[in-house]
């Protein structure tokens, strides 16, 4: 009787772990404008609307213009290159379906603004 050998391979998938970076103080983020911050090698604009603060993609996919420095009108950002509408709460183009944004969860803690990356 020959002895045989059964080898077990198993895989387990294992993803990027997220992050959460401190990307700013509270008191640094204005009211009605952005602020644009660079998180793990991204950069992504803050906006503070009433007490809560969203974080979405800064380039805009258009022509790549800096959404942080646009105009914020309620809700919506625009880029001012071209002027492309954004929704700050959730990344969505206004003027384009196909232009949205990455939005990015955010927490507070005090005075420290946190924001999670994969």
């Amino acid at each position: 009787m020959a002895m045989g050998w059964s080898l077990q391979i198993f895989f387990q998938e294992t993803g990027v772990a997220d992050k959460r970076i401190k990307v700013a103080a509270l008191r640094e983020i204005p009211r009605n404008y952005g602020k644009v911050v660079q998180v793990g090698g991204k950069l992504i604009a803050l906006f503070k609307l009433q007490d809560t603060i969203y974080a979405i993609d800064n380039e805009c996919p258009h022509r790549g213009g800096p959404i942080g420095e646009g105009s914020v009108k309620g809700k919506i950002v625009s880029c001012p290159w071209h002027l492309w509408a954004f929704d700050i709460t959730s990344g969505q183009c206004l003027s384009n379906p196909y232009g949205q944004v990455r939005s990015y969860p955010v927490s507070v803690e005090g005075d420290d603004v946190w924001v999670m990356i994969d």
